[in-house]
């Protein structure tokens, strides 16, 4: 019952490519991780645009994983840019295509996700503020002006997550 956990050896790091060939299929994998992110981007931008944020939020894990994989690849391919550079021309003008377009897949993604939260924004602003209103006495100054609320007749918004 007393059990002490057991201490796993960190995962090795992927050796880093040496030869043309090894550069060459480290450059596919980009591109095929690229593919694989830019799928599950796409699909979170359509779930998000439709109103499904709760489905696009599911996709997270997925995303991360996809994500940590490119930015090792970036990594490993940075090092050897050179080697593909002059082993691979063509392959490094496709995967910078690919990039290119990659890059303004995500561009739209965030566009979309920044809409999304500045509406979503927008109305719990707009609700505290109907809920502020409702909430303050409509009392009158001696002198006939309207009076200011105190700190206690403001109520704070509590919001739900979980339905």
């Amino acid at each position: 019952m007393n059990q002490r956990p057991q201490h796993r050896p960190a995962p090795a790091p992927a050796a880093r490519p040496t030869t043309p060939p090894d550069v060459a299929r480290l450059a596919k994998e980009l591109m095929d991780v690229m593919s694989a992110l830019l799928g599950v981007v796409e699909r979170e931008t359509e779930l998000v645009r439709a109103g499904k944020v709760r489905e696009g939020m599911q996709l997270e894990t997925q995303k991360s994983e996809l994500s940590r994989r490119y930015m090792i690849a970036v990594e490993h391919l940075k090092s050897m840019h050179k080697m593909l550079s002059q082993t691979e021309p063509e392959l490094l003008t496709t995967l910078r295509r690919h990039h290119d377009t990659f890059r303004a897949m995500l561009q739209v993604n965030l566009t979309v996700l920044a809409t999304a939260h500045a509406v979503s924004e927008g109305i719990v602003r707009g609700v505290n503020a109907e809920v502020q209103r409702r909430n303050i006495p409509n009392t009158y100054t001696a002198s006939g002006r309207r009076a200011a609320p105190g700190p206690r007749n403001m109520t704070p918004l509590s919001l739900s997550r979980s339905l």
